[in-house]
């Protein structure tokens, strides 16, 4: 069903643009790519990072053999000493430092985000590029760039293919045709899952009797029902609330000639006369490269009821709940995240609802317009939909940690935490929305989002770095203006009230619904997206945050903040596997969670010497080392829910694995040794680490990029490392 271990470029199409082109502007955090052909003005070289956008795009990699000279060109390292290698690692990945103190990265998912619209040329070349890139050989392509070809994502970006210009005789357009015409069991595009079947039925190439019905009228219910809609994880109702609307309306986009051709090119050859076809009976055929949570038992017969129910629907119920669906899941949360949205799917479809009901010269749909740059990344490979507005945040708060393991040298990177403070403080939420309750969200005042503040939604594990990193510059004096106590205290009262009965913490709310929910699923593509569910990754992350925020203020709420850690640490404890391992949610995968698990039982002095589960889980952790001395872990573990090696070691991997051995205190240094030494072979001239197969994950199917990873891990086990045997010499 997947790759599993495919080389991460698939392609080799060449730039379609100029990179020297290419700037980045960034403020607050917001990231939006410019193509500027003119002389830069003196503003423009003030707002754009021009030691950055040259790296991000790539251009080290064509450059002429004048332009080799580069900072960021690539060769392999002649470093001689672990110090040396920390240095230059830390001396190249700080140049990449934003103006606002955050570091700027690719965090690409899905192959299936793109968006009807008017684009630049540049723009458009690029993400043509992209889409061409990460096609596979067969024509198709999957679900993320390390996947085989699914349905989903084949139909879909033949789709944004076609609707950015190409015609279906294009060769690599007329492949991916074929791929989708022989699959799906002879239903092709009509065995797309759910959301392709949605998207499908939006652009008007199958009608909405394809899908199974929606039902907007869940959301009138009570909310005490165990199946409301507020039960939902986030992420979910986000995204099905604007779905849902359009259904309720069966909006579709006026037929065209394009729309005519596309129906011609993606419904199965049998299926000639489009009047006559019957669309009901294609409502629950998957094809088999996509299904991965097929239909339970309870929602064959939801559907079957919600189905009939769309007969006798009354019409004054329908009115109220699409109402209601617009009041929640579409005005305000496009209020609440500055026109941002949560995630890039529900953005899309808030903005075609915002269109249809207020109108293409509203205010509202103008702000969503502006917002849409947000989530466009140019990279090496062409322009692609990051998955969020970004990762700064989250990048940001681990390179502090990461800098701050290292005594020696913490001095010399006095400018860096100084400028990373600085964003620390500008992205942290300071109020709660108002009357957020009625809306289905909880309160926000001072926790840290993923990305940036703006977007409006804290996360609990983004919010326990977020304290942990301010809590540290502000302890060691490396910013004149850190952060004051009533913004720590306040970031401390949001991890308490987050934490669930369990002890363990979910993402950006506490756990709402019961896992009967999960029955429910309908997505066929993604697992456990019903509800937010307790990580071991968000518990460690809260974990380590109330530690340190008692070391600092041993008082302050004194017997919650303990009690709060006594609960968190059981829940870890409780998650481990039989084999040693912890399973990580949000990377790859047993090894990632492992390392959370670890760092934050060490957080409660629990280490290698007085502890069995410790124990254990080291075991795990030297029983997956790799002849190399590295780790390396297939994203098919997350897949799976079971250790996938890797074909090659990974440095992401490695790092991951050493910080965990090293935060427990494993005794013996030689296999803690190898793993950073495979860290020092593969660093490059520049203090660059090259990139390798992808290493983030969400609900359990979808892969996704964190580029900086394969920066900040390393240099956070080298400094680790230095730090505890500062006189170690390289084999």
């Amino acid at each position: 069903m997947f790759r599993g271990d495919s080389a991460p470029p698939k392609g080799g199409i060449p730039p379609a643009t100029k990179f020297n082109n290419w700037y980045l502007e960034v403020c607050e955090g917001r990231q939006v790519w410019h193509y500027v052909t003119d002389e830069l003005t003196k503003i423009q070289k003030e707002r754009f990072e021009l030691t950055a956008s040259p790296y991000h795009v790539g251009l080290p990699k064509f450059a002429t053999p004048e332009e080799s000279g580069s900072p960021f060109y690539k060769v392999p390292s002649q470093s001689h000493s672990y110090e040396e290698v920390l240095r230059k690692g830390v001396s190249f990945f700080g140049k990449l430092q934003t103006k606002d103190g955050h570091w700027a990265g690719d965090y690409g998912t899905q192959l299936l985000l793109y968006k009807k619209q008017p684009i630049c040329e540049p723009f458009k070349l690029e993400i043509l590029r992209y889409l061409f890139n990460v096609q596979n050989e067969d024509g198709g392509w999957g679900l993320h760039i390390e996947s085989t070809s699914t349905m989903f994502g084949s139909v879909l970006n033949y789709i944004s293919a076609r609707l950015l210009g190409l015609t279906v005789e294009d060769k690599l357009l007329h492949k991916a045709k074929c791929w989708i015409q022989s699959h799906g069991n002879g239903s092709s595009c009509l065995a797309s899952p759910q959301w392709g079947k949605v998207y499908l039925a939006i652009l008007n190439i199958i009608s909405w009797d394809a899908v199974n019905s929606l039902i907007p009228e869940l959301i009138l219910l009570p909310e005490i029902f165990p199946f409301h809609i507020k039960g939902m994880w986030s992420y979910a109702r986000t995204v099905y609330m604007p779905m849902t609307y359009l259904y309720g309306i069966r909006f579709q986009v006026a037929e065209d000639d394009l729309i005519r051709q596309l129906r011609t090119e993606l419904l199965p050859s049998s299926l000639a006369d489009y009047a006559s076809i019957q669309w009901s009976v294609y409502r629950n055929i998957v094809a088999e490269e996509d299904l991965y949570t097929p239909h339970t038992r309870l929602l064959k017969y939801a559907f079957k009821f919600f189905n009939a129910y769309e007969y006798i629907a009354p019409s004054f119920l329908r009115r109220r709940a699409l109402a209601r669906l617009y009041e929640v899941g579409v005005r305000k949360e496009s209020e609440f995240t500055k026109y941002i949205c949560i995630g890039p799917v529900n953005k899309v479809l808030n903005t075609l609802v915002t269109w249809i009901v207020e109108g293409p010269e509203s205010v509202a749909f103008q702000k969503h317009l502006e917002r849409l740059p947000d989530y466009l990344w140019m990279g090496t490979d062409g322009m692609k939909m990051n998955g969020t507005n970004g990762s700064q945040l989250w990048d940001t708060a681990f390179m502090v940690q990461a800098l701050m393991e290292n005594s020696k040298n913490r001095e010399e990177y006095r400018d860096i935490f100084s400028l990373a403070n600085d964003f620390l403080d500008i992205s942290q939420i300071r109020v709660n929305h108002p009357e957020h309750w009625k809306y289905y969200r909880d309160e926000t005042k001072g926790g840290w989002p993923f990305s940036t503040r703006d977007v409006g939604w804290l996360v609990a594990d983004t919010t326990g770095e977020g304290l942990k990193a301010s809590l540290l510059v502000k302890r060691h004096g490396y910013s004149l203006t850190p952060l004051d106590d009533s913004r720590l205290f306040d970031a401390l009262n949001i991890l308490l009230l987050m934490q669930n009965s369990t002890g363990g913490y979910a993402t950006c709310e506490k756990t709402r619904g019961s896992k009967l929910f999960e029955y429910l699923n309908a997505s066929e593509v993604f697992g456990d997206i019903m509800i937010d569910y307790d990580y071991v990754e968000c518990t460690s992350s809260a974990l380590q945050a109330l530690v340190t925020f008692h070391e600092h203020y041993p008082t302050h709420r004194k017997q919650e903040v303990l009690k709060a850690v006594e609960r968190a640490t059981a829940f870890i404890l409780k998650s481990q596997h039989q084999d040693g391992s912890f399973e990580g949610m949000w990377g790859i995968c047993f090894t990632y969670g492992t390392w959370f698990a670890l760092d934050g039982l060490a957080s409660v002095g629990l280490y290698y010497e007085n502890n069995s589960a410790v124990r254990k889980a080291c075991k795990f952790l030297l029983s997956r080392q790799m002849m190399d001395g590295g780790w390396g872990e297939s994203f098919l573990s997350c897949v799976r829910r079971t250790y996938v090696n890797h074909k090659a070691s990974q440095i992401i991997n490695t790092a991951w694995a050493v910080l965990a051995l090293l935060g427990a205190h494993y005794p013996q240094k030689e296999p803690i040794k190898r793993g950073i030494d495979l860290l020092k072979q593969r660093q490059l001239l520049n203090g660059d680490w090259p990139q390798e197969s992808i290493c983030g994950v969400f609900n359990k199917n979808c892969m996704i990029n964190y580029s900086n990873f394969k920066n900040i891990f390393p240099i956070w086990a080298l400094a680790r490392f230095t730090e505890r045997y500062p006189q170690e010499s390289p084999l």
